[in-house]
Protein backbone atom coordinates (compact mmCIF):
# COMPACT_ATOMS: atom_id res chain seq x y z
CA UNK A 1 0.00 0.00 0.00
CA UNK A 2 1.25 3.64 -0.90
CA UNK A 3 0.41 7.07 0.86
CA UNK A 4 -1.56 7.61 -2.21
CA UNK A 5 -3.92 5.02 -1.24
CA UNK A 6 -3.49 2.76 -3.90
CA UNK A 7 -3.26 -0.75 -2.78
CA UNK A 8 -1.34 -2.92 -5.03
CA UNK A 9 -1.29 -7.25 -4.87
CA UNK A 10 1.39 -9.38 -4.87
CA UNK A 11 2.57 -12.73 -3.79
CA UNK A 12 4.94 -13.88 -0.91
CA UNK A 13 5.27 -16.88 1.56
CA UNK A 14 7.27 -14.79 3.91
CA UNK A 15 5.91 -15.99 8.08
CA UNK A 16 7.45 -14.29 10.06
CA UNK A 17 7.52 -11.23 12.16
CA UNK A 18 6.02 -8.34 10.57
CA UNK A 19 8.53 -5.06 9.85
CA UNK A 20 6.70 -3.58 13.21
CA UNK A 21 4.43 -4.81 15.48
CA UNK A 22 1.63 -3.85 13.07
CA UNK A 23 2.02 -2.89 9.61
CA UNK A 24 2.99 0.67 9.31
CA UNK A 25 4.71 2.64 6.68
CA UNK A 26 8.27 2.89 6.02
CA UNK A 27 10.55 5.09 4.02
CA UNK A 28 10.41 3.60 0.02
CA UNK A 29 14.15 3.12 -1.15
CA UNK A 30 14.69 2.51 -5.26
CA UNK A 31 18.84 2.20 -5.86
CA UNK A 32 20.93 3.16 -3.30
CA UNK A 33 24.11 3.72 -5.29
CA UNK A 34 26.06 5.07 -7.92
CA UNK A 35 24.23 2.26 -11.42
CA UNK A 36 22.01 0.17 -11.95
CA UNK A 37 23.56 -2.55 -9.76
CA UNK A 38 21.95 -1.39 -6.52
CA UNK A 39 18.39 -1.33 -8.33
CA UNK A 40 19.09 -5.21 -8.99
CA UNK A 41 20.01 -5.73 -5.18
CA UNK A 42 23.40 -7.15 -6.46
CA UNK A 43 25.71 -8.35 -3.55
CA UNK A 44 27.61 -5.66 -2.37
CA UNK A 45 26.07 -2.67 -4.35
CA UNK A 46 23.66 -1.81 -1.34
CA UNK A 47 24.77 1.33 1.25
CA UNK A 48 23.74 0.56 4.58
CA UNK A 49 23.40 3.81 5.40
CA UNK A 50 20.70 4.72 3.27
CA UNK A 51 19.43 1.13 3.30
CA UNK A 52 18.39 0.94 7.36
CA UNK A 53 14.55 0.55 8.47
CA UNK A 54 13.42 1.14 4.46
CA UNK A 55 11.31 -0.97 2.46
CA UNK A 56 13.52 -1.84 -0.84
CA UNK A 57 12.65 -2.21 -4.41
CA UNK A 58 14.36 -4.88 -6.39
CA UNK A 59 14.78 -5.06 -9.79
CA UNK A 60 13.71 -9.13 -10.79
CA UNK A 61 16.61 -10.54 -12.86
CA UNK A 62 20.38 -11.14 -12.74
CA UNK A 63 21.08 -12.77 -9.09
CA UNK A 64 18.47 -15.25 -7.31
CA UNK A 65 15.13 -13.58 -5.96
CA UNK A 66 15.68 -14.68 -2.89
CA UNK A 67 19.03 -13.80 -2.53
CA UNK A 68 18.19 -10.15 -3.50
CA UNK A 69 16.13 -10.69 -0.40
CA UNK A 70 19.06 -11.65 1.59
CA UNK A 71 20.96 -8.99 0.53
CA UNK A 72 18.41 -5.98 1.55
CA UNK A 73 18.32 -7.87 4.95
CA UNK A 74 21.99 -7.83 5.28
CA UNK A 75 22.46 -4.32 4.85
CA UNK A 76 19.50 -3.27 7.61
CA UNK A 77 16.40 -3.30 5.12
CA UNK A 78 13.00 -3.95 6.84
CA UNK A 79 11.19 -5.12 3.96
CA UNK A 80 11.29 -5.61 -0.08
CA UNK A 81 9.41 -5.55 -3.17
CA UNK A 82 10.78 -7.53 -5.65
CA UNK A 83 9.30 -5.74 -8.91
CA UNK A 84 8.97 -7.96 -12.49
CA UNK A 85 10.88 -6.21 -15.56
CA UNK A 86 9.64 -6.83 -19.29
CA UNK A 87 11.78 -10.20 -19.10
CA UNK A 88 9.28 -11.75 -16.50
CA UNK A 89 6.10 -9.87 -17.18
CA UNK A 90 3.30 -10.41 -15.51
CA UNK A 91 4.27 -13.81 -14.21
CA UNK A 92 4.06 -13.95 -9.70
CA UNK A 93 6.37 -16.51 -8.55
CA UNK A 94 6.00 -17.03 -4.33
CA UNK A 95 9.46 -17.28 -2.94
CA UNK A 96 10.43 -17.96 1.11
CA UNK A 97 11.99 -14.89 2.02
CA UNK A 98 14.75 -14.05 4.83
CA UNK A 99 12.57 -10.94 5.34
CA UNK A 100 8.95 -9.40 4.97
CA UNK A 101 8.84 -9.28 1.08
CA UNK A 102 6.28 -9.03 -1.96
CA UNK A 103 6.56 -9.72 -5.59
CA UNK A 104 5.08 -8.06 -8.51
CA UNK A 105 4.10 -8.03 -11.69
CA UNK A 106 5.77 -5.46 -14.52
CA UNK A 107 2.77 -3.10 -14.54
CA UNK A 108 2.52 -2.61 -10.70
CA UNK A 109 6.53 -2.63 -10.37
CA UNK A 110 6.29 -0.04 -12.89
CA UNK A 111 4.10 2.32 -10.66
CA UNK A 112 6.12 1.62 -7.75
CA UNK A 113 9.27 2.90 -9.34
CA UNK A 114 7.92 5.80 -10.87
CA UNK A 115 6.53 6.57 -7.49
CA UNK A 116 9.84 5.84 -5.28
CA UNK A 117 11.77 8.09 -7.97
CA UNK A 118 9.17 10.71 -8.39
CA UNK A 119 11.19 13.95 -7.14
CA UNK A 120 9.72 15.71 -4.09
CA UNK A 121 8.55 14.11 -1.25
CA UNK A 122 10.04 11.32 1.08
CA UNK A 123 8.42 8.16 -0.65
CA UNK A 124 6.82 5.98 1.76
CA UNK A 125 5.02 2.41 1.55
CA UNK A 126 3.18 -0.23 3.78
CA UNK A 127 3.57 -4.24 3.07
CA UNK A 128 0.23 -6.02 4.58
CA UNK A 129 -0.03 -10.18 4.01
CA UNK A 130 -3.48 -10.91 3.37
CA UNK A 131 -3.55 -14.65 3.12
CA UNK A 132 -3.97 -17.20 0.62
CA UNK A 133 -6.04 -16.30 -2.30
CA UNK A 134 -8.13 -19.01 -4.12
CA UNK A 135 -9.80 -19.49 -7.31
CA UNK A 136 -7.17 -17.56 -9.46
CA UNK A 137 -8.53 -16.25 -12.48
CA UNK A 138 -7.08 -16.73 -15.40
CA UNK A 139 -5.41 -19.97 -14.48
CA UNK A 140 -3.56 -21.86 -16.11
CA UNK A 141 -1.05 -19.38 -17.70
CA UNK A 142 2.16 -20.06 -19.61
CA UNK A 143 4.95 -19.28 -17.71
CA UNK A 144 7.46 -16.61 -18.29
CA UNK A 145 10.41 -18.72 -18.11
CA UNK A 146 9.24 -21.56 -20.21
CA UNK A 147 11.13 -22.79 -22.98
CA UNK A 148 9.90 -21.26 -26.44
CA UNK A 149 10.09 -22.81 -30.23
CA UNK A 150 10.39 -22.89 -32.88
CA UNK A 151 12.82 -25.58 -32.33
CA UNK A 152 16.28 -24.69 -34.00
CA UNK A 153 17.58 -28.10 -33.65
CA UNK A 154 15.08 -29.84 -35.87
CA UNK A 155 12.56 -27.12 -36.95
CA UNK A 156 10.47 -30.16 -38.33
CA UNK A 157 9.26 -30.96 -35.04
CA UNK A 158 7.27 -28.81 -32.85
CA UNK A 159 8.82 -28.01 -29.64
CA UNK A 160 7.43 -27.79 -26.59
CA UNK A 161 5.37 -30.94 -26.33
CA UNK A 162 3.18 -29.73 -24.04
CA UNK A 163 2.97 -27.59 -20.48
CA UNK A 164 2.41 -28.99 -17.03
CA UNK A 165 2.10 -27.59 -13.32
CA UNK A 166 5.24 -25.73 -12.68
CA UNK A 167 4.86 -22.45 -10.59
CA UNK A 168 4.17 -21.94 -7.23
CA UNK A 169 3.72 -25.69 -6.27
CA UNK A 170 3.35 -26.93 -2.88
CA UNK A 171 5.71 -30.52 -2.16
CA UNK A 172 7.43 -31.94 0.58
CA UNK A 173 10.65 -30.24 0.82
CA UNK A 174 14.04 -31.47 2.59
CA UNK A 175 15.65 -30.59 5.59
CA UNK A 176 19.10 -30.32 4.39
CA UNK A 177 18.34 -26.74 3.17
CA UNK A 178 16.36 -24.15 4.33
CA UNK A 179 13.53 -23.21 2.19
CA UNK A 180 15.38 -20.23 0.11
CA UNK A 181 18.25 -22.82 0.16
CA UNK A 182 20.73 -20.62 0.87
CA UNK A 183 23.50 -21.46 3.11
CA UNK A 184 22.52 -18.13 5.25
CA UNK A 185 18.91 -19.52 5.94
CA UNK A 186 19.18 -22.15 8.74
CA UNK A 187 15.11 -22.33 8.93
CA UNK A 188 13.67 -26.01 8.22
CA UNK A 189 10.48 -26.78 7.23
CA UNK A 190 8.83 -29.91 5.97
CA UNK A 191 7.07 -28.29 3.15
CA UNK A 192 8.05 -25.45 0.48
CA UNK A 193 6.45 -23.82 -2.63
CA UNK A 194 8.99 -23.84 -5.59
CA UNK A 195 8.68 -22.97 -9.33
CA UNK A 196 10.65 -24.26 -12.10
CA UNK A 197 11.15 -27.80 -14.87
CA UNK A 198 11.83 -29.01 -11.49
CA UNK A 199 8.03 -28.84 -10.50
CA UNK A 200 6.89 -29.68 -13.73
CA UNK A 201 8.82 -32.38 -14.63
CA UNK A 202 7.53 -34.66 -11.32
CA UNK A 203 3.97 -33.74 -12.94
CA UNK A 204 4.29 -34.98 -16.18
CA UNK A 205 6.39 -38.14 -14.65
CA UNK A 206 3.94 -38.42 -12.10
CA UNK A 207 1.07 -38.78 -14.96
CA UNK A 208 2.75 -41.01 -17.13
CA UNK A 209 3.59 -43.33 -14.32
CA UNK A 210 0.32 -43.55 -13.70
CA UNK A 211 -0.67 -44.28 -17.47
CA UNK A 212 1.80 -46.78 -17.67
CA UNK A 213 0.22 -48.74 -14.61
CA UNK A 214 -3.34 -48.53 -16.41
CA UNK A 215 -1.88 -49.19 -19.75
CA UNK A 216 1.13 -51.67 -19.16
CA UNK A 217 1.79 -52.81 -22.67
CA UNK A 218 1.97 -48.56 -24.03
CA UNK A 219 5.66 -47.64 -24.86
CA UNK A 220 7.12 -43.99 -23.89
CA UNK A 221 5.81 -42.73 -27.61
CA UNK A 222 2.30 -44.06 -26.68
CA UNK A 223 2.50 -42.16 -23.67
CA UNK A 224 3.41 -39.24 -25.15
CA UNK A 225 1.02 -38.79 -27.39
CA UNK A 226 -1.80 -39.24 -25.44
CA UNK A 227 -0.64 -36.76 -23.29
CA UNK A 228 -0.31 -34.55 -26.12
CA UNK A 229 -3.45 -35.10 -28.35
CA UNK A 230 -5.68 -34.40 -24.97
CA UNK A 231 -4.04 -31.60 -23.80
CA UNK A 232 -6.35 -28.00 -23.25
CA UNK A 233 -5.74 -24.71 -24.58
CA UNK A 234 -8.37 -23.11 -22.53
CA UNK A 235 -8.03 -21.50 -19.08
CA UNK A 236 -10.71 -21.27 -15.76
CA UNK A 237 -12.39 -18.46 -17.60
CA UNK A 238 -13.12 -20.40 -20.92
CA UNK A 239 -10.58 -18.59 -22.97
CA UNK A 240 -7.25 -18.76 -24.92
CA UNK A 241 -4.40 -19.55 -22.47
CA UNK A 242 -2.44 -16.66 -21.81
CA UNK A 243 1.23 -16.16 -21.69
CA UNK A 244 2.21 -14.65 -18.24
CA UNK A 245 5.43 -13.23 -19.91
CA UNK A 246 3.06 -10.05 -21.52
CA UNK A 247 -0.21 -11.24 -20.71
CA UNK A 248 -0.85 -11.98 -24.90
CA UNK A 249 -2.52 -15.32 -25.92
CA UNK A 250 -0.26 -17.95 -26.15
CA UNK A 251 0.27 -19.89 -28.65
CA UNK A 252 1.98 -23.63 -29.71
CA UNK A 253 5.97 -22.06 -29.35
CA UNK A 254 4.61 -21.55 -26.18
CA UNK A 255 2.66 -24.30 -24.59
CA UNK A 256 3.05 -26.74 -27.88
CA UNK A 257 0.08 -29.09 -27.57
CA UNK A 258 -0.89 -27.88 -24.33
CA UNK A 259 -1.74 -27.85 -20.73
CA UNK A 260 -1.53 -31.71 -19.50
CA UNK A 261 -5.04 -33.00 -18.74
CA UNK A 262 -4.92 -36.72 -16.66
CA UNK A 263 -8.06 -37.94 -17.06
CA UNK A 264 -8.28 -37.62 -20.31
CA UNK A 265 -4.75 -38.87 -21.42
CA UNK A 266 -6.03 -42.54 -19.56
CA UNK A 267 -8.63 -42.31 -22.56
CA UNK A 268 -7.19 -41.02 -25.48
CA UNK A 269 -8.96 -42.88 -28.23
CA UNK A 270 -5.89 -43.01 -30.96
CA UNK A 271 -2.18 -42.99 -30.18
CA UNK A 272 0.99 -42.02 -32.39
CA UNK A 273 3.23 -44.81 -31.87
CA UNK A 274 7.24 -44.85 -32.52
CA UNK A 275 9.47 -47.72 -33.12
CA UNK A 276 12.99 -47.93 -32.42
CA UNK A 277 13.02 -48.31 -36.54
CA UNK A 278 11.25 -45.36 -36.41
CA UNK A 279 13.86 -43.11 -34.34
CA UNK A 280 16.58 -45.17 -36.51
CA UNK A 281 15.28 -44.14 -39.77
CA UNK A 282 14.63 -39.80 -38.48
CA UNK A 283 18.01 -39.84 -37.52
CA UNK A 284 19.00 -41.17 -40.97
CA UNK A 285 17.03 -38.29 -42.19
CA UNK A 286 19.09 -36.35 -40.20
CA UNK A 287 22.48 -37.18 -42.14
CA UNK A 288 23.42 -39.15 -39.60
CA UNK A 289 25.50 -42.31 -40.70
CA UNK A 290 25.02 -45.47 -40.06
CA UNK A 291 27.34 -46.36 -37.85
CA UNK A 292 26.41 -43.25 -35.82
CA UNK A 293 23.34 -44.80 -35.53
CA UNK A 294 24.22 -47.88 -34.80
CA UNK A 295 26.10 -46.34 -31.47
CA UNK A 296 23.18 -44.53 -30.61
CA UNK A 297 20.39 -47.59 -30.99
CA UNK A 298 22.66 -50.10 -29.64
CA UNK A 299 21.31 -52.34 -32.98
CA UNK A 300 23.65 -53.57 -35.28
CA UNK A 301 21.29 -54.09 -38.45
CA UNK A 302 20.72 -50.33 -39.08
CA UNK A 303 20.80 -49.12 -42.67
CA UNK A 304 20.34 -45.70 -43.67
CA UNK A 305 20.36 -46.45 -47.36
CA UNK A 306 17.04 -46.06 -49.79
CA UNK A 307 14.09 -48.07 -47.79
CA UNK A 308 15.27 -46.04 -44.21
CA UNK A 309 15.28 -42.71 -46.53
CA UNK A 310 12.78 -40.29 -45.18
CA UNK A 311 12.30 -36.89 -43.90
CA UNK A 312 12.22 -35.40 -40.76
CA UNK A 313 8.98 -34.38 -40.42
CA UNK A 314 7.63 -37.99 -41.10
CA UNK A 315 8.54 -39.34 -37.65
CA UNK A 316 5.30 -40.17 -36.27
CA UNK A 317 5.21 -36.97 -33.62
CA UNK A 318 1.44 -36.14 -32.41
CA UNK A 319 2.15 -32.80 -33.86
CA UNK A 320 3.15 -30.95 -37.24
CA UNK A 321 6.09 -28.46 -37.86
CA UNK A 322 5.46 -27.15 -41.41
CA UNK A 323 8.43 -25.13 -42.58
CA UNK A 324 8.29 -23.63 -45.87
CA UNK A 325 11.24 -22.74 -48.06
CA UNK A 326 10.77 -19.99 -50.35
CA UNK A 327 11.38 -20.20 -53.90
CA UNK A 328 12.35 -17.85 -56.55
CA UNK A 329 10.20 -14.20 -55.80
CA UNK A 330 8.22 -15.11 -58.45
CA UNK A 331 6.95 -18.28 -57.33
CA UNK A 332 5.02 -19.21 -54.02
CA UNK A 333 6.62 -21.59 -51.24
CA UNK A 334 6.85 -25.18 -52.52
CA UNK A 335 3.54 -27.62 -51.00
CA UNK A 336 4.65 -30.03 -47.79
CA UNK A 337 3.41 -33.41 -47.31
CA UNK A 338 3.36 -35.44 -44.19
CA UNK A 339 2.35 -38.93 -43.21
CA UNK A 340 1.63 -40.63 -40.11
CA UNK A 341 0.16 -43.59 -38.62
CA UNK A 342 -2.59 -43.76 -35.97
CA UNK A 343 -3.45 -47.26 -33.61
CA UNK A 344 -6.71 -47.66 -32.18
CA UNK A 345 -6.31 -48.08 -28.37
CA UNK A 346 -9.93 -47.35 -27.80
CA UNK A 347 -13.23 -49.54 -28.65
CA UNK A 348 -12.64 -52.60 -31.40
CA UNK A 349 -15.04 -50.93 -34.23
CA UNK A 350 -13.90 -47.43 -33.80
CA UNK A 351 -14.99 -44.41 -36.80
CA UNK A 352 -13.06 -41.20 -37.02
CA UNK A 353 -13.55 -38.25 -39.03
CA UNK A 354 -11.03 -35.47 -39.55
CA UNK A 355 -11.08 -31.78 -38.68
CA UNK A 356 -8.83 -29.43 -39.75
CA UNK A 357 -8.08 -26.00 -38.16
CA UNK A 358 -5.78 -23.34 -39.81
CA UNK A 359 -4.95 -19.90 -40.95
CA UNK A 360 -5.97 -18.49 -44.19
CA UNK A 361 -2.49 -18.80 -45.26
CA UNK A 362 -2.34 -22.15 -45.79
CA UNK A 363 -4.47 -25.23 -47.34
CA UNK A 364 -4.89 -28.47 -45.74
CA UNK A 365 -5.63 -31.55 -47.59
CA UNK A 366 -6.00 -34.96 -45.29
CA UNK A 367 -6.15 -38.00 -46.72
CA UNK A 368 -7.99 -39.99 -46.31
CA UNK A 369 -10.88 -37.88 -44.38
CA UNK A 370 -11.96 -40.76 -42.42
CA UNK A 371 -10.29 -43.68 -40.30
CA UNK A 372 -12.42 -47.03 -40.37
CA UNK A 373 -11.30 -48.67 -37.49
CA UNK A 374 -12.47 -52.89 -37.17
CA UNK A 375 -10.47 -53.56 -34.11
CA UNK A 376 -8.30 -52.85 -31.35
CA UNK A 377 -4.32 -51.86 -31.68
CA UNK A 378 -4.93 -51.88 -35.64
CA UNK A 379 -2.91 -49.27 -37.31
CA UNK A 380 -4.10 -46.68 -40.31
CA UNK A 381 -1.88 -44.46 -41.60
CA UNK A 382 -2.92 -40.77 -43.36
CA UNK A 383 -1.44 -38.01 -45.62
CA UNK A 384 -1.37 -34.74 -45.23
CA UNK A 385 -0.36 -31.98 -47.66
CA UNK A 386 0.53 -28.62 -46.83
CA UNK A 387 0.10 -25.44 -49.22
CA UNK A 388 1.17 -22.00 -48.75
CA UNK A 389 -0.99 -19.59 -49.81
CA UNK A 390 0.93 -16.45 -47.88
CA UNK A 391 2.11 -13.68 -50.18
CA UNK A 392 6.03 -13.21 -50.67
CA UNK A 393 7.39 -11.60 -47.57
CA UNK A 394 5.46 -13.65 -45.25
CA UNK A 395 7.40 -13.94 -41.98
CA UNK A 396 4.98 -14.31 -38.93
CA UNK A 397 4.33 -17.88 -37.84
CA UNK A 398 0.56 -19.18 -38.11
CA UNK A 399 -0.68 -22.08 -36.05
CA UNK A 400 -3.67 -24.13 -36.45
CA UNK A 401 -4.84 -28.17 -35.42
CA UNK A 402 -5.72 -31.37 -37.07
CA UNK A 403 -8.13 -33.32 -35.38
CA UNK A 404 -9.49 -36.93 -35.57
CA UNK A 405 -12.70 -36.79 -33.75
CA UNK A 406 -15.97 -38.78 -33.02
CA UNK A 407 -18.28 -38.89 -30.25
CA UNK A 408 -16.37 -39.95 -27.40
CA UNK A 409 -12.88 -38.57 -28.26
CA UNK A 410 -10.68 -35.96 -29.88
CA UNK A 411 -7.36 -36.42 -31.04
CA UNK A 412 -6.04 -33.37 -31.67
CA UNK A 413 -2.65 -32.50 -32.65
CA UNK A 414 -0.92 -28.85 -33.26
CA UNK A 415 0.05 -27.65 -36.29
CA UNK A 416 2.72 -24.64 -36.20
CA UNK A 417 3.91 -23.30 -39.64
CA UNK A 418 6.58 -20.88 -40.16
CA UNK A 419 8.41 -19.29 -43.66
CA UNK A 420 12.09 -19.25 -44.76
CA UNK A 421 12.81 -16.03 -46.31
Amino acid sequence: MLPTGARLAGVSLYAGPSPSPRPAMLPLLYGSGRDNASKLCLSGTLDPAAVRGKIVVCDRGVNARVEKGAVVKAAGGAGMILANTAASGEELVADSHLLPAVAVGRAVGDKIREYAARGGGRPMAMLSFGGTVLGVRPSPVVAAFSSRGPNTVVPEILKPDMIGPGVNILAAWTGVAGPTGLAKDGRRTRFNIISGTSMSCPHISGVAALMKAAHPDWSPSAIKSALMTTAYTVDNTNSSLRDAADGSVANAFAYGAGHVDPQRALSPGLVYDISTHDYAAFLCSLNYSAPHVQVITKASNVSCGAPNKSRPGDLNYPSFSVVFGQKRKTKPAAALRFRRELTNVGPAASVYDVKVVGPESVAVTVTPARLTFRQAGQKLRYYVTFASRARQGHAKPDFGWISWVNDEHVVRSPVAYTWKM
